[in-house]
């Protein structure tokens, strides 16, 4: 995470002491597990729903929505602050759509959903992080229930972020949700800016020639939060790779990893002008991002910068 925070220039909103406080961010994935940066100590977790086995205590059979987690909103209390999240104050909810395997159906995330657009409100809910998507198809295009779905939290007010998928290089390797003309699509950054590794981030543009993706941020190897119970398994349209570095954390990679990335940046700059609308939000993504030197269909707009994105 401290490379990850020098890429992005946290330091900058560090300056401005913005941490998040007060921003509620929703989770969407497979759970979240007993850890010291979030669940044990001054939990943040404020409400957690299982849509796959509808169990009413929090937990995490596989490990990424921990690690997500974690870098949106992990306190780094456990390694002295050394994988400390983006947005180390913020709280949030988790909504488990995704089994062990990291395996879902979309009538366990719509079910996610209307749980999310009757509870928002009450947990000062803003951010929705969907770091999972399916692979692309003719039953998951931007009319599809599960894009339709989403949609409708962002013409709720929320602001909504997805995973373009580790199905790249090629064109049109976007699907479901990330292929929404509406919502905030994220890629990985790391190839365009090291020229090293597996290029692995989705490419616009999508099957409807939406310009995709939206935004980049770094992806790969990124250590984060693990349950203090381990699991190990790959996911859908998510992390590709995986590796333990310890009880506590563990190195992922992949636009699972760019997405929360991109919600921490947001959750901190709701908390220095929390009056910004989804749309507002998105805007301001647009015209601060850093332009890396590629195609939109790689890049998007560019790369998340923090000390851009809030005017220092």
């Amino acid at each position: 995470m401290q490379r990850v925070a020098s890429l992005i220039h946290l330091p900058a909103a560090r300056s401005l002491n913005l941490t998040g406080k007060g921003i509620g961010i929703a989770v969407f994935d497979t759970g979240i597990g007993r850890h010291p940066d979030l669940t044990l100590q001054n939990s943040r977790l404020k409400a957690f729903v299982d849509t796959v086995n509808h169990r009413p205590d929090f937990y995490d059979d596989n490990g990424h929505g921990t690690h997500i987690t974690g870098i949106i909103a992990g306190n780094g209390n456990a390694s002295r602050k050394r994988y400390e999240g983006i947005a180390p104050d913020s709280h949030f909810v988790m909504i488990k759509i995704l089994n062990q395997k990291g395996e879902g159906n979309i009538e366990d995330v719509l079910s996610g959903i209307r749980w999310l657009l009757a509870h928002y409100r009450q947990y000062n809910i803003r951010i929705v992080n969907i770091s999972v998507g399916s692979s692309r198809g003719r039953h998951f295009d931007e009319n599809s229930p599960l894009v339709r779905g989403v949609e409708a939290l962002w013409e709720e007010g929320l602001v909504v972020l997805t995973a373009a998928g580790n199905h790249g290089p090629s064109p049109h390797s976007i699907g479901a949700p990330g292929n929404s003309r509406k919502i905030i699509t994220v890629g990985a950054s790391d190839v365009m800016q090291t020229g090293n590794g597996r290029d692995y981030s989705g490419r616009g543009p999508t099957e409807s020639c939406i310009k995709k993706p939206d935004i980049v941020a770094p992806g790969s190897n990124i250590t984060s939060c693990q349950p203090m119970q381990t699991y190990s398994a790959r996911l859908y349209g998510s992390s590709y790779d995986s590796m333990s570095t310890g009880r506590l954390y563990q190195s992922r990679s992949g636009t699972s990893m760019s997405t929360p990335v991109v919600s921490g940046c947001i959750a901190l700059l709701l908390q220095q002008r929390p009056y910004l609308s989804n749309r507002e939000v998105k805007f301001q993504l647009k015209k601060t991002a850093v332009d890396l030197g590629y195609d939109h269909s790689r890049q998007g707009w560019g790369l998340i910068r923090l000390d851009r994105l809030l005017y220092l």
